[in-house]
This record gives C-alpha cells, sequence and structure tokens, in this order.
C-alpha cells in the first residue's frame, strides 16, 4: 500500500507526453482548426450495442427538484462537438477524458485521454490523409496502406464478408482453427465479422507501416453516410498500426431523421438482448435538424499513440495513475 501512491508512469514519460501534447496542439494550430471544451457529464449518451457509460446521480437539491437526475459520462465528446459544428463553429478539436465501463488491460484505461476533430467540408478520404500527417509529425512513421473492409477481409479470412452467408463465416471460424464454440451458436452477422476481424485481420494488418481500413459494412457505422456508390459499405475508417487500434472516422451522417431511427434501432436491439436502452440525445438531433455542415470526424486514443511514440507496452506506463491507484 504504501507504494500506490506513486505514477505508473515515471516523471521523464510524463514529460515527453507533455512535450508530444504541445505537438498534438501545434499540429491543429497550423491548420487552423479551434480547440473547444465539452462538458463530461450529460443527460444523455450513446446507444451503441457496444460501448456501456458510466452512469451517476445529480441530487435533486442541486437543481432544484424533488427528483435525482441520472448523468453519464461521455464515451467520447461527439454529440457535443456536433451541437457547436450546428451552431458554426468551424473546424474544432478536443483533447479530453473519455469515460467506457470496461475492463482495464495493457491497452485500455477506463477513463483515457481521446482527441476528437472534425473537418468542415472534409470527406472520409481527405480525413485519412490527414490522419496519416498526424502519425507522420508524431510517430515519424512511413506512409500509410489503405485497403477496403471488403479486400482485407478476403485476403485475410478468404471469404466476402458483405455476400457471405452467416454459415459461410461459421465455417471460417473452425477452417482458422479458432477455439470460440459460442461464435457457431451465434445468430447475428455483425457479431461473427468483429470476432473474425479481430481474431484474423486486426493481427496482421498494420505491422510495419500504419494501415486505414475503409467502407466498414454500413450495419456497422451507426453515425457514419452510406456509401453513394455501394449502399452496402459506410463511409467508415479505422486506423490500425503495430497491434494497436489507434482511429476510428466517418464521414459524418447529418440526417437527423436517419440518426434518430438508427438510434432507436440500437434501443430495440438492446431490449431484444435483454441490455438496458439508453436515453437518447434529443439535443443532438435538434442540433441535426438545425443543420449539421457536410464534414468528416475522428476519434483517436492519445495513450495508445504515446505507447506507439515511446514504445511502452502498457497504458499504465504513459498516464499519471492507472485506475488501480487512481
Amino acid at each position: 500500500m504504501e507504494h500506490r501512491w506513486q505514477p505508473t508512469a515515471n516523471i521523464t514519460t510524463l514529460k515527453q507526453r507533455a512535450k508530444l501534447i504541445a505537438n498534438i496542439r501545434q499540429f491543429f494550430a497550423e491548420r487552423n482548426v479551434l480547440e473547444v471544451e465539452t462538458p463530461c457529464l450529460s443527460h444523455a449518451t450513446v446507444t451503441d450495442v457496444h460501448l456501456d457509460a458510466f452512469a451517476t446521480q445529480l441530487d435533486g437539491s442541486a437543481h432544484n427538484s424533488n427528483q435525482a437526475q441520472q448523468l453519464f459520462l461521455q464515451t467520447s465528446p461527439e454529440f457535443a462537438m456536433k451541437r457547436l459544428l450546428a451552431a458554426g463553429s468551424g473546424c474544432i478539436y478536443q483533447l479530453c477524458k473519455a469515460f467506457r465501463h470496461e475492463l482495464a488491460g495493457r491497452y485500455h484505461n477506463p477513463e483515457f485521454t481521446m482527441l476528437e476533430w472534425y473537418r468542415v467540408g472534409f470527406d472520409h478520404v481527405q480525413l485519412m490523409a490527414e490522419v496519416e500527417q498526424l502519425m507522420q509529425t508524431i510517430l515519424g512513421c512511413e506512409s500509410s496502406e489503405k485497403i477496403t473492409y471488403q479486400q482485407v477481409f478476403i485476403q485475410c479470412v478468404g471469404v466476402d464478408p458483405l455476400t457471405s452467408s452467416i454459415d459461410q463465416l461459421k465455417a471460417q471460424v473452425t477452417a482458422h482453427g479458432l477455439h470460440a464454440d459460442w461464435v457457431l451458436k451465434e445468430t447475428d452477422k455483425d457479431i461473427i465479422l468483429q470476432f473474425l476481424f479481430a481474431e484474423l485481420v486486426e493481427t496482421k494488418i498494420g505491422q510495419q507501416r500504419p494501415c486505414f481500413v475503409y467502407h466498414f459494412p454500413a450495419s456497422q457505422s451507426a453515425l457514419a453516410r452510406i456509401d453513394d456508390h455501394d449502399q452496402r459499405v459506410a463511409r467508415r475508417f479505422e486506423l490500425y498500426f503495430k497491434g494497436f487500434e489507434l482511429a476510428n472516422g466517418f464521414h459524418e451522417l447529418t440526417d437527423a431523421q436517419e440518426q434518430a431511427r438508427r438510434f432507436e434501432q440500437d434501443n430495440q436491439w438492446r431490449l431484444a438482448n435483454h441490455l438496458p436502452i439508453k436515453p437518447i440525445d434529443k439535443l443532438l438531433i435538434a442540433a441535426l435538424t438545425h443543420g449539421l455542415p457536410d464534414c468528416a470526424g475522428v476519434a483517436l486514443g492519445v495513450d495508445r499513440l504515446l505507447m506507439l511514440a515511446l514504445d511502452k507496452p502498457s497504458i499504465d506506463q504513459v498516464i499519471s495513475f492507472s485506475i488501480n491507484n487512481a
């Protein structure tokens, strides 16, 4: 117990962290992207079936009410930043704490630092190019590889994810010697796809240079636009490098009615799978109704980026205090 007061990252690393974060800010200052701050606490949260937000209560006396209000810690600042975009902020970025109710591990701390930015007038292709520039600025790495989800899935798994049946996908679990009996009983195609992608694709890509995977299945992209040329995929990308999933980006959906429908669809899935439904962010829907400018946005894990930059094997070694001694 007497040693738990000490930081999990050493002081030299924390000084390097401060310098890297200053370099990130300089990167956006040079591009005239405005730094903003939005609340960590919100009355609504994500409906995403794969994310679990921390919840807390605000005592009624704190807001002149007889009833306590449920509040949620942000899993990302996305919804609030989109409200700023709809209000006319122009291009914006944020370095902030985000919170996800997941087990701590080598790559994840339940409280972590996120870099999120939105570029008005950009599509997902232009934003991938800017993410690549940031990677080269911070890591001094080579230029990136870019490949579609469909192409990389066929290369690594051996079947087409967009046309294969559930049974054909399940056959790959056995064919590749994966021990996951639960997958063979699964009826949700996206869950099977996500399992195969994590086991057979993520482990192989981006080992020598960063790799962007883009045009994810539309059913896995609740906040992205559907592609104009192929309705089966959405304008979403993810970035992988040396075993790290670093960033998730979108050509943002601007249609308020479609966004509300997707949130409701998430909650219906939650209900059907015995998960609690989540309050939909009506203020976001109102902002989209007012008008979100055509833009692309991306969220990037800063702690993971620092692990790569400083060659550290664990997230605990690049943050002041991990969850176990916070």
